[in-house]
């Protein structure tokens, strides 16, 4: 018995430690070899002068669902995007609050803002209804509640139209709700981990979800796989994923902000990180076998780094009963691997927030700010990553495939 817990003790610790050394180091090299020699940004700077006299049209969709209360917030930002050729389009999905009249007056207010309607069907059928009437050569999704930055179509369009190998390019979401505690330790969490992960991911040729809160598509890609997946629980990560098993690439554009709201309730949070989960685990099946062919090979460090993850989630919850039966008669000859583990951990993970904060501070100012208070996150992501990932997956298991995907947001922030 205790040379079990020996074996799982050491594939639980080292396996966070590992991880945080890979992503650090890759997305590091990342960041020196791509975002510093990033040429250009915005469509004026493009060397292109057909581009730059006349930028590709982009259309702009916006699927809401009750949101009434941030809709009048975020559509000024988009009015205001320094990019000379968009459309917007909005879609109402059934809200039950006052979404239909509010995204009705801004259509009728401005002549490229457009308004759909639907009965609430979920976020993935609302955009293939609107792609249907995009005009745009590419399509650009945000979430109603979202601020993004003016500069943001700018680059994402820049991403595309350098990169011709690129059918999609994912933004940089940024939590906007810093009003309580886990707020702000989301905003370190975003730069510590989730930027690193796509940037790392980059290195190797594909990633494993675009952010669906701001991402861009070529739409004839788009057309060509048949739009968003309606019985997928994550349409963002099943995008992701049907696009790249057709030979596609994705790219990641850390200059394209978008602010969000995040959950500030331990409730919200869990609730919204057991869906990701779910969704992962959904793709997983989904793909298996066009996974795993020669032209896919890119993808494969997805596969393998998400079945390990899920070992170690299974590891960590029988070690946690193992060790509870164990520690209480030998406690004493485990104290100080606990001790020393610890304070390795606490180490790694602090020089992994310090290379992710100072990555990110080229696009988000005074994120240093967040370095003491946040180096123990970590650990809270990988508890929370472990316990959605063990419920998540007999979620996507049983999961009833033939109904729409159809969810509502956890609470965004207290206000």
């Amino acid at each position: 018995m205790n040379q079990l817990i020996d074996y799982l003790g050491l594939f639980v610790f080292l396996y966070p430690a590992v991880m945080a050394v890979y992503w650090g180091s890759t997305g590091l090299v990342y960041f020196l070899k791509q975002e510093k020699l990033s040429r250009g940004s915005k469509y004026a700077d493009y060397p292109n002068y057909k581009y730059r006299t006349n930028p590709p049209l982009v259309s702009l969709l916006v699927p809401c669902y009750n949101e009434a209360d941030n809709i009048d917030e975020s559509l000024p930002f988009l009015l205001k995007s320094n990019y000379p050729n968009l459309e917007i389009i909005l879609v109402n999905d059934g809200s039950k609050d006052d979404t239909a009249k509010y995204i009705k007056r801004w259509s009728q207010a401005h002549n490229n803002i457009y308004a759909y309607y639907q009965k609430n069907s979920g976020k993935a059928t609302a955009l293939n209804q609107v792609l249907k009437y995009a005009r745009g050569k590419y399509v650009v999704c945000i979430d109603g509640d979202s601020i993004l930055d003016m500069d943001a179509i700018d680059y994402l369009v820049h991403a595309l139209e350098h990169n011709p190998e690129f059918v999609a390019v994912t933004g940089n979401p940024r939590v906007r709700n810093r009003s309580t505690l886990l707020g702000r330790l989301q905003v370190a969490e975003f730069s510590s981990i989730i930027g690193l992960i796509k940037r790392s991911q980059s290195t190797l040729g594909s990633i494993f979800t675009v952010s669906g809160v701001v991402c861009a598509f070529r739409r004839d890609a788009l057309l060509q796989v048949g739009g968003w997946s309606k019985d997928m629980i994550t349409e963002d990560i099943d995008i992701s994923w049907k696009l790249q098993v057709q030979g596609n690439r994705i790219g990641y554009e850390p200059r394209a902000l978008c602010w969000v709201l995040m959950p500030e309730t331990v409730r919200g949070l869990y609730k919204q990180r057991l869906r990701w989960a779910q969704g992962g685990a959904e793709v997983f099946i989904k793909y298996f076998r066009q996974v795993f062919t020669w032209n896919n090979r890119k993808m494969w460090h997805l596969y393998i780094e998400y079945i390990i993850s899920a070992l170690w989630a299974y590891s960590l919850a029988l070690l946690t009963i193992l060790a509870g039966i164990s520690l209480v008669q030998d406690y004493g000859n485990y104290y100080p691997f606990l001790v020393l583990s610890s304070f390795f951990l606490i180490a790694i993970f602090c020089l992994q927030m310090a290379v992710s904060l100072y990555i990110d501070s080229h696009y988000e100012h005074h994120l240093k700010r967040y370095f003491i208070s946040s180096i123990w996150y970590p650990y809270i992501y990988w508890v929370l990553n472990a316990l959605t990932l063990i419920l998540g997956i007999p979620k996507a298991i049983t999961r009833d495939k033939d109904k729409l995907a159809v969810w509502t947001s956890p609470d965004r922030g207290i206000r």
